[in-house]
């Protein structure tokens, strides 16, 4: 019997939720997901960057949208197992909601974050609300394809302190 890594395992998972039409089905019937379609995306930061301040973290802000399976599975990523502890660690965890492109925008804009590569897409900000480093050339794109290994080593790309 062939043993499986902890990243192939990971990576079945993230397919398996990606391959799983009931997210996106929610999605569009306006069902809750992950990336909350009403909240203050400037509040949601502000708060985060206080929290992370008090904890000694760094702030990950995640771009997203609840109609992308690369966003939903990389939030299911977030969530479990290696990768969930070692965000969990390290960050305050703050989702955006960009809609179709067409909310918030201006203020992945003004964190540098490029939206025209592809969602999910990441900034990091220090505990004093400055941006570290962002994801520039849709690295979490294919969220869904990726392990966990390769999406810890985009976020350790990011924000090096």
């Amino acid at each position: 019997m062939k043993r499986r890594t902890a990243t192939q395992l990971f990576a079945a998972a993230l397919v398996a939720v990606s391959a799983t039409s009931v997210h996106a089905a929610d999605a569009a019937a306006g069902a809750p997901g992950p990336y909350d379609e009403q909240a203050d995306a400037r509040a949601d930061i502000n708060t985060a960057v206080a929290r992370a301040a008090k904890e000694g973290k760094q702030v990950l802000v995640v771009y997203g949208a609840n109609w992308c399976k690369d966003c939903l599975a990389l939030n299911k990523g977030f969530g479990q197992g290696h990768l969930g502890g070692a965000v969990d660690k390290r960050f305050v965890t703050v989702k955006v909601n960009v809609g179709r492109f067409d909310k918030n925008v201006d203020v992945a804009n003004q964190m540098g974050v490029t939206l025209k590569k592809g969602i999910p897409t990441v900034a990091v900000l220090g505990a004093d609300g400055q941006v570290l480093g962002t994801t520039k050339g849709g690295e979490l794109a294919d969220a869904r394809n990726m392990g966990e290994d390769a999406v810890m080593r985009v976020l350790e790309s990011l924000g090096k302190s």
